[in-house]
């Protein structure tokens, strides 16, 4: 049975800020440095998380790992057009929970 690409969602945290740092060929390292910056400091991930992550995002095809020079030891990876997709699907379902919640919200807010 193929998974559809809803079948994803919901990501984590870390997994969707890995997915965007990956708009990029990046390393490990790399990841965790623009996963902090792209989280304004609110998402600090350690190697644990971060390999755990790209492991399993790797054997679901999301990622896979990009060609780098061979003096290169760090391992390289991309996102893939699956990738995408549920990087995209993400960020509209995220998109659609804060648009949903944006009146109940301002109303709590004027109680």
């Amino acid at each position: 049975m193929t998974k559809r690409t809803e079948d994803f969602l919901p990501l984590s945290q870390a997994t969707y800020y890995i997915l965007l740092s990956l708009r990029d060929i990046r390393h490990g390292y790399a990841i965790m440095q623009d996963v902090e910056e792209i989280s304004h400091g609110d998402v600090k991930m350690g190697p644990g998380t971060l390999y755990g992550a790209l492991s399993k995002l790797e054997k679901q095809h999301i990622i896979l790992k990009a060609e780098a020079n061979q003096e290169d030891r760090r391992k390289y990876y991309r996102l893939t057009s699956l990738g995408k997709e549920v990087l995209r699907l993400e960020y509209k379902r995220l998109e659609s929970l804060v648009k949903n919640a944006q009146g109940i919200i301002e109303e709590l807010e004027g109680e």
